[in-house]
């Protein structure tokens, strides 16, 4: 079996990954094979939203380690031809991205979640920045992007004691954006990720855009993306169309352009 699973349905890219018998944990085929198919959702105008998840019980367990050489002075070519790449399309790939934790997110493969723009997780999930325990320090976005989340005295204490947080708890300091429980989980995600391929995709973009320049920019500074921004959306079709239907009293039937 491909180490990634994909098919598009209702306007949603589904990713999976596909390695259910090591945790899909991650091998350099895999990391390749999700770039792969990132850009395939990046390049296919059907793809409105993508969606990755994992088969089986966990969703990530990070990196396989079976790859690693701790002997290696070059083992971290595998974070900048592998992980760093894959992080930095998502968070610039201009579609919506839905993280759908279904259960164990530890490492890289917890930090490959975050890096998703709406992330959801079942009851049963639990995440681990468990670098530590092994003398590493967190990657894959981690020490960018948890803090900002969490706040730093519990993205500091994740860090380095490496505890396991419940999807719930997560939900409450702010990890995630919902929890469901598992029986529902996977028709609920979806319904999340179809209601986004149906919104005007290119305005979301430019939501991604704006947040991810805020972690950088002044108040001042952001005014400005803000007006930008704003700027080119108020000349696109979802714009027009969006008000039109408002007056019209109708749904609106956007076309991410």
């Amino acid at each position: 079996m491909p180490s990634i699973l994909y098919e598009v349905r209702d306007g949603v890219g589904i990713i999976t990954l596909n390695r259910p018998d090591k945790l899909n944990a991650v091998n350099r085929e895999m990391a390749l094979l999700l770039k792969e198919k990132l850009n395939a959702c990046a390049a296919d105008k059907q793809v409105r939203c993508i969606y990755i998840t994992g088969a089986g019980k966990a969703f990530c367990a990070g990196q396989d380690l079976t790859e690693v050489d701790p002997d290696n002075e070059d083992t971290n070519l595998i974070l900048r031809e592998q992980y760093n790449p894959l992080v930095w399309k998502i968070r610039t790939i201009e579609k919506p991205v839905v993280g759908a934790v279904n259960g164990l997110a530890a490492g890289a493969g917890a930090n490959l979640a975050f890096c998703c723009d709406v992330v959801i997780a079942t009851e049963s999930a639990y995440f681990t920045q468990a670098f530590s325990k092994i003398g590493l320090i967190p990657d894959t976005g981690g020490t960018y992007i948890l803090p900002r989340f969490v706040g730093w005295q519990k993205a500091s204490g994740m860090m380095m004691l490496g505890d396991k947080i419940g999807a719930i708890e997560g939900e409450k300091m702010g990890m995630l954006y919902k929890v469901f429980p598992d029986a529902v989980f996977e028709e609920e995600t979806f319904k999340i990720a179809k209601q986004l391929a149906n919104m005007p995709t290119k305005s979301l973009a430019m939501i991604k855009h704006a947040l991810n320049f805020s972690a950088i920019y002044s108040f001042k500074e952001q005014l400005d993306v803000e007006d930008e921004f704003q700027k080119i959306a108020l000349h696109s079709h979802d714009y027009k169309e969006g008000v039109k239907a408002f007056l019209e009293k109708r749904a609106p039937e956007f076309k991410g352009e």
